[in-house]
């Protein structure tokens, strides 16, 4: 009995702990004709409109896809949530969420062999998503709080794909980016390659999303005349996402990247 009740209780706090950060993220609707891109949004603690914040832009996996405006918050969520975080490095961040039956990326997708075989269709124009969320940062970027000069981009698997097509549909607008188990069209990279620092992730046994992947982007980075910071872990399956959040000098590494200083 004294076993089940700790359980309970220790279910309980883990409970409300995990609804304490995700209650910091407002959520919110960007309703276009019969589109709408859901979307969870934190603002930084004493967040003052006279002054001037960093903007996040992060992108969930197709694990995320939904409706329900949460699930998008399950993985990195959490990481710009905490109290500490939130008093170093205070930043407007965003989480949208992809509709069940779509991607960020125009991208075709095809699961009947694992690693997933990708087609990407930069040329044939954004997703609804994709076009949404441009929108949504667009409009994020112009209000006055936002500072423009620090504007940062990440996304995992699905996300990490749509980073990727983000930075070349909007080469001028980011900071700095970090794509994690991603992959994207390697013909695409001119137009930020030397503008916007990378950091790339993947998981050297990533039998979802073929490492070959990120590996083909940096590539293609180098070759542009980019110097990207890569991390593949031999270790790391699908879920490099884990072992990149732990990194200590992710986030200081990010928001050490200011537009007017590239």
């Amino acid at each position: 009995m004294k076993k089940q009740l700790a359980l309970l209780v220790l279910l309980l706090v883990c409970g409300f702990t995990s609804a304490q950060w995700q209650s910091k993220y407002e959520e919110k609707m960007l309703v276009q004709g019969n589109d709408t891109l859901r979307y969870r949004i934190m603002y930084p603690k004493n967040f003052k409109e006279t002054e001037k914040y960093p903007v996040i832009l992060f992108l969930h996996g197709a694990g995320e896809r939904g409706n329900d405006n949460q699930s998008q918050l399950v993985h990195g969520g959490k990481l710009f949530a905490t109290d500490y975080l939130q008093e170093r490095y205070p930043a407007i961040v965003i989480f949208p969420q992809c509709p069940k039956e779509s991607y960020w990326s125009n991208v075709d997708v095809d699961r009947s062999t694992y690693p997933i075989h990708l087609k990407f269709k930069y040329d044939q124009g954004p997703t609804t998503p994709m076009q949404m969320v441009m929108d949504l940062l667009d409009s994020t970027i112009q209000q006055p709080y936002s500072d423009d000069n620090q504007v940062y981009l990440m996304g995992l698997s699905m996300g990490g794909m749509g980073t990727f097509e983000l930075l070349s549909r909007k080469p001028d607008t980011f900071a700095a980016a970090i794509p994690i188990c991603g992959g994207g069209d390697p013909n695409s990279v001119s137009g930020y390659a030397k503008n916007t620092p990378l950091w790339v992730f993947h998981g050297a046994q990533d039998n979802v999303v073929n490492p070959l992947q990120s590996i083909e982007m940096v590539s293609a980075l180098l070759k542009a005349g980019a110097y990207p910071k890569f991390t593949i872990y031999d270790f790391a399956n699908h879920g490099s996402w884990d072992p990149a959040f732990a990194e200590p000098e992710l986030l200081p590494w990010l928001f050490l990247h200011k537009k007017q200083n590239q």
